[in-house]
């Protein structure tokens, strides 16, 4: 499936941060986040705004390490809230003037802006829609995106390539995803990702995806790009995703892809 366009990344990013905003305003303080029970509205808000002036930062100066310091916290509502806007602004602006094959720094494999133009829309629209859940006015997802970000899932937040350090031992299973209203069939093979990061030392021995060519698959999940893209982040309890196949190849891609994600 082809990527969107930078000046498409920065657009959405752009609406779902403004809905995201908006929609907070008018929300209690202390009203609860569904999939992030240990938050609040205003510690939403928060996160977004950190994660935002974060990744503005990294575009701004690029950096060749994550940046050292971060903001407090503001006091008070209204702060916060002003807080996010400038924040939210300034990320925008950044990546609206940046060319998205320049080098910057990503916790990726995938060191280009380009990288934050689409992590960053894809995290706008789900904290918009924890924002949405929060206050009960559930809005959809725009189908482009949500397949794209359904895309983003598949091939970087819960599998990939694996670095140099790693390595990726698959067991012959396939999961094809098939995203009804998008015409698109995203296609993985599952297995265990294995190795020591050089600079942390941690180990890893895990379950992970790793995206194929199409063929055959030993089971097919279907849906909306919308439905799964929200299932995924468990922000959904799976109505409107179908399962059909075999259920041992569907448990092994499951234990991969049902990871908190914020």
């Amino acid at each position: 499936m082809v990527r969107l366009t930078a000046e498409g990344y920065v657009a959405h990013l752009r609406t779902e941060s403004t809905r995201f905003l908006d929609v907070l305003t008018a929300t209690r303080s202390e009203a609860l986040v569904p999939a992030c029970p240990e938050w609040d509205a205003d510690d939403l808000l928060w996160h977004l705004a950190e994660v935002q002036w974060f990744w503005g930062t990294v575009i701004a100066t690029r950096p060749s390490r994550p940046p050292d310091q971060h903001p407090a916290r503001p006091e008070g509502r209204e702060a916060l809230l002003g807080f996010f806007d400038d924040v939210s602004s300034a990320l925008a602006e950044g990546l609206a003037s940046a060319d998205p094959d320049e080098a910057a720094w990503s916790w990726a494999d995938d060191r280009t802006v380009g990288f934050t133009h689409r992590r960053q829309a894809h995290e706008a629209l789900i904290h918009r829609l924890d924002a949405e859940q929060t206050a009960g006015t559930v809005t959809p997802l725009p189908t482009e995106l949500a397949a794209d970000g359904v895309a983003e899932l598949l091939e970087t937040m819960y599998g990939g390539e694996p670095p140099s350090w790693g390595s990726f031992t698959p067991s012959g299973q396939h999961t094809a995803v098939e995203l009804n209203d998008a015409g698109e069939r995203i296609r993985v093979a599952t297995g265990v990702f294995e190795g020591t990061h050089p600079e942390s030392g941690t180990r890893y021995d895990e379950a992970h995806v790793l995206r194929v060519d199409d063929g055959p698959a030993d089971v097919v999940v279907r849906g909306s790009a919308a439905d799964v893209d929200a299932w995924l982040w468990r922000r959904s309890d799976g109505t409107g995703v179908a399962v059909e196949g075999d259920r041992i190849a569907y448990a092994e891609w499951r234990s991969a892809v049902d990871q908190p994600l914020e």
